[in-house]
Protein backbone atom coordinates (compact mmCIF):
# COMPACT_ATOMS: atom_id res chain seq x y z
CA UNK A 1 0.00 0.00 0.00
CA UNK A 2 1.18 3.56 -0.93
CA UNK A 3 2.37 5.84 1.77
CA UNK A 4 -0.35 8.25 1.03
CA UNK A 5 -2.81 5.79 1.21
CA UNK A 6 -1.57 4.56 4.46
CA UNK A 7 -1.42 8.54 6.20
CA UNK A 8 -4.73 9.08 4.57
CA UNK A 9 -6.29 6.01 6.33
CA UNK A 10 -4.51 5.96 9.78
CA UNK A 11 -5.84 10.19 9.84
CA UNK A 12 -8.67 8.67 9.21
CA UNK A 13 -9.24 6.74 12.01
CA UNK A 14 -8.08 8.51 14.40
CA UNK A 15 -10.63 11.61 13.68
CA UNK A 16 -13.25 9.04 13.67
CA UNK A 17 -12.60 7.37 16.81
CA UNK A 18 -12.01 10.79 18.31
CA UNK A 19 -15.28 12.52 16.66
CA UNK A 20 -16.99 9.26 16.94
CA UNK A 21 -20.14 9.83 14.85
CA UNK A 22 -22.27 7.48 16.24
CA UNK A 23 -21.82 7.71 20.05
CA UNK A 24 -21.76 11.31 19.46
CA UNK A 25 -25.56 10.72 17.70
CA UNK A 26 -27.30 10.45 21.03
CA UNK A 27 -26.23 14.16 22.65
CA UNK A 28 -27.08 15.88 19.32
CA UNK A 29 -30.10 14.64 19.77
CA UNK A 30 -30.72 15.25 23.08
CA UNK A 31 -29.26 18.92 22.73
CA UNK A 32 -31.71 19.53 20.04
CA UNK A 33 -34.44 17.96 21.81
CA UNK A 34 -37.85 19.82 21.17
CA UNK A 35 -37.13 21.05 17.72
CA UNK A 36 -38.41 20.19 14.48
CA UNK A 37 -36.39 17.75 11.86
CA UNK A 38 -36.16 20.90 9.80
CA UNK A 39 -34.18 23.06 12.51
CA UNK A 40 -32.88 20.04 13.99
CA UNK A 41 -30.88 19.55 10.44
CA UNK A 42 -29.75 23.16 9.98
CA UNK A 43 -28.26 23.26 13.63
CA UNK A 44 -26.35 19.76 12.55
CA UNK A 45 -25.60 21.20 9.26
CA UNK A 46 -23.96 24.64 10.94
CA UNK A 47 -22.30 22.68 13.78
CA UNK A 48 -20.33 20.38 11.30
CA UNK A 49 -19.53 23.38 8.92
CA UNK A 50 -18.20 24.86 11.47
CA UNK A 51 -16.24 22.28 12.82
CA UNK A 52 -15.00 21.71 9.40
CA UNK A 53 -13.38 25.38 9.32
CA UNK A 54 -12.07 25.69 13.11
CA UNK A 55 -10.00 22.32 12.25
CA UNK A 56 -9.20 23.18 8.76
CA UNK A 57 -7.18 26.94 10.29
CA UNK A 58 -5.46 24.93 13.02
CA UNK A 59 -4.18 22.42 10.10
CA UNK A 60 -3.23 24.96 7.88
CA UNK A 61 -2.12 27.89 10.72
CA UNK A 62 -0.61 25.24 13.23
CA UNK A 63 3.11 26.10 11.79
CA UNK A 64 3.04 29.48 12.09
CA UNK A 65 1.40 28.76 15.55
CA UNK A 66 4.26 26.95 16.79
CA UNK A 67 6.36 29.54 15.58
CA UNK A 68 4.79 32.45 17.10
CA UNK A 69 4.67 31.07 20.31
CA UNK A 70 8.11 29.25 20.35
CA UNK A 71 6.65 25.86 20.45
CA UNK A 72 8.48 23.01 18.75
CA UNK A 73 6.97 19.80 17.13
CA UNK A 74 7.97 17.16 19.73
CA UNK A 75 6.86 19.32 22.80
CA UNK A 76 3.25 19.16 21.02
CA UNK A 77 3.42 15.81 20.06
CA UNK A 78 4.20 14.83 23.37
CA UNK A 79 1.39 17.11 24.75
CA UNK A 80 -1.05 16.05 22.04
CA UNK A 81 -0.39 12.48 22.56
CA UNK A 82 -1.28 12.69 26.30
CA UNK A 83 -4.22 14.53 25.86
CA UNK A 84 -5.58 12.74 23.27
CA UNK A 85 -4.98 9.08 25.20
CA UNK A 86 -6.38 10.79 27.79
CA UNK A 87 -9.80 11.04 26.08
CA UNK A 88 -9.26 7.63 24.87
CA UNK A 89 -8.42 6.11 28.39
CA UNK A 90 -12.16 8.02 29.75
CA UNK A 91 -14.15 6.62 26.41
CA UNK A 92 -12.73 3.40 27.15
CA UNK A 93 -13.92 3.63 30.62
CA UNK A 94 -17.28 4.27 29.57
CA UNK A 95 -17.07 7.63 31.50
CA UNK A 96 -17.06 11.25 29.59
CA UNK A 97 -14.11 13.42 29.25
CA UNK A 98 -14.24 16.67 30.77
CA UNK A 99 -11.73 17.96 28.01
CA UNK A 100 -14.13 16.52 25.06
CA UNK A 101 -17.91 16.78 26.54
CA UNK A 102 -19.92 20.01 26.73
CA UNK A 103 -21.03 21.34 30.46
CA UNK A 104 -24.14 22.01 32.04
CA UNK A 105 -23.70 25.42 31.49
CA UNK A 106 -22.70 25.20 27.96
CA UNK A 107 -26.15 23.29 26.97
CA UNK A 108 -28.20 25.94 29.41
CA UNK A 109 -26.73 28.83 26.98
CA UNK A 110 -27.41 26.97 24.12
CA UNK A 111 -31.03 26.94 24.17
CA UNK A 112 -31.12 30.95 23.33
CA UNK A 113 -30.80 29.98 19.65
CA UNK A 114 -30.39 27.49 16.67
CA UNK A 115 -26.80 29.21 16.12
CA UNK A 116 -25.88 28.93 20.10
CA UNK A 117 -26.38 25.55 19.94
CA UNK A 118 -24.48 24.74 16.43
CA UNK A 119 -21.72 26.99 18.04
CA UNK A 120 -21.95 25.56 22.12
CA UNK A 121 -21.80 22.47 22.53
CA UNK A 122 -21.92 20.80 19.71
CA UNK A 123 -19.39 22.64 17.51
CA UNK A 124 -17.32 23.58 20.79
CA UNK A 125 -16.22 21.22 22.82
CA UNK A 126 -18.43 18.74 21.40
CA UNK A 127 -16.73 18.33 18.13
CA UNK A 128 -13.85 20.38 17.79
CA UNK A 129 -12.54 20.08 20.93
CA UNK A 130 -9.07 20.16 22.64
CA UNK A 131 -8.72 16.40 21.56
CA UNK A 132 -9.54 17.18 17.75
CA UNK A 133 -7.36 20.16 17.12
CA UNK A 134 -4.71 18.07 18.93
CA UNK A 135 -4.91 15.64 16.76
CA UNK A 136 -5.29 17.79 13.80
CA UNK A 137 -2.24 20.26 14.43
CA UNK A 138 -0.09 16.71 15.18
CA UNK A 139 -0.52 14.86 11.83
CA UNK A 140 -0.32 18.61 9.75
CA UNK A 141 2.38 20.57 11.68
CA UNK A 142 5.06 18.66 9.88
CA UNK A 143 3.49 17.55 6.92
CA UNK A 144 4.08 18.91 3.30
CA UNK A 145 1.41 20.65 1.60
CA UNK A 146 -0.05 16.79 0.18
CA UNK A 147 0.36 15.75 3.45
CA UNK A 148 -1.65 18.67 5.06
CA UNK A 149 -4.27 18.37 2.32
CA UNK A 150 -4.68 14.69 2.86
CA UNK A 151 -5.14 15.56 6.80
CA UNK A 152 -8.15 18.27 5.58
CA UNK A 153 -9.52 15.54 3.28
CA UNK A 154 -9.85 13.38 6.29
CA UNK A 155 -11.35 15.09 8.44
CA UNK A 156 -14.28 15.84 5.80
CA UNK A 157 -14.89 12.75 5.53
CA UNK A 158 -14.93 11.94 9.46
CA UNK A 159 -17.32 15.70 9.56
CA UNK A 160 -19.67 13.77 6.51
CA UNK A 161 -19.87 10.72 8.10
CA UNK A 162 -21.14 12.98 11.52
CA UNK A 163 -23.68 15.23 9.62
CA UNK A 164 -25.23 11.71 8.42
CA UNK A 165 -24.59 10.08 11.93
CA UNK A 166 -26.74 13.65 13.22
CA UNK A 167 -29.63 13.40 10.66
CA UNK A 168 -30.22 9.78 11.21
CA UNK A 169 -29.52 9.89 14.88
CA UNK A 170 -33.69 8.40 15.82
CA UNK A 171 -33.40 6.07 13.40
CA UNK A 172 -29.64 4.59 14.26
CA UNK A 173 -30.90 4.49 18.17
CA UNK A 174 -33.60 2.19 17.15
CA UNK A 175 -31.63 0.07 15.05
CA UNK A 176 -27.87 -0.38 17.11
CA UNK A 177 -29.77 0.49 20.69
CA UNK A 178 -27.57 2.38 23.79
CA UNK A 179 -25.92 -0.91 24.16
CA UNK A 180 -24.49 -1.40 21.26
CA UNK A 181 -23.16 2.03 20.60
CA UNK A 182 -21.40 1.63 24.19
CA UNK A 183 -19.35 -1.00 22.82
CA UNK A 184 -18.58 1.05 19.62
CA UNK A 185 -17.60 3.84 21.64
CA UNK A 186 -15.19 2.29 24.06
CA UNK A 187 -13.46 0.42 20.90
CA UNK A 188 -13.41 3.67 19.43
CA UNK A 189 -11.66 4.47 23.19
CA UNK A 190 -8.90 1.53 22.29
CA UNK A 191 -7.93 3.18 19.22
CA UNK A 192 -7.78 6.78 20.44
CA UNK A 193 -5.69 5.75 23.36
CA UNK A 194 -3.13 3.87 20.78
CA UNK A 195 -3.39 6.93 18.60
CA UNK A 196 -2.49 8.89 21.30
CA UNK A 197 0.73 6.43 22.70
CA UNK A 198 1.79 6.95 19.08
CA UNK A 199 1.71 10.34 18.93
CA UNK A 200 3.81 10.62 22.81
CA UNK A 201 6.69 8.28 21.19
CA UNK A 202 7.23 9.93 17.70
CA UNK A 203 7.31 13.46 20.15
CA UNK A 204 9.95 11.75 22.81
CA UNK A 205 12.10 10.60 19.71
CA UNK A 206 11.97 13.88 18.10
CA UNK A 207 13.02 15.64 21.41
CA UNK A 208 15.64 12.61 22.51
CA UNK A 209 17.36 11.77 19.45
CA UNK A 210 19.69 9.87 20.64
CA UNK A 211 16.77 7.54 22.31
Amino acid sequence: MDEPIIHFTTVLVAFLAIMNPVANAPVFLGVTEGLDRSARARVAIHAVLLTFAIVTVFCLGGRALFEAFGITLPAFRIAGGVLVALVGYHMLQGESSQVHVPSDEDNALSKDALIGIAVSPLAMPLLAGPGTIATAMNFSAGADIAGTARVVGAFACVCLLTLLAFLGGEAMLRVLGQNSIKVLSRLMGLILSVVGVQMLIEGIKGAFPAA
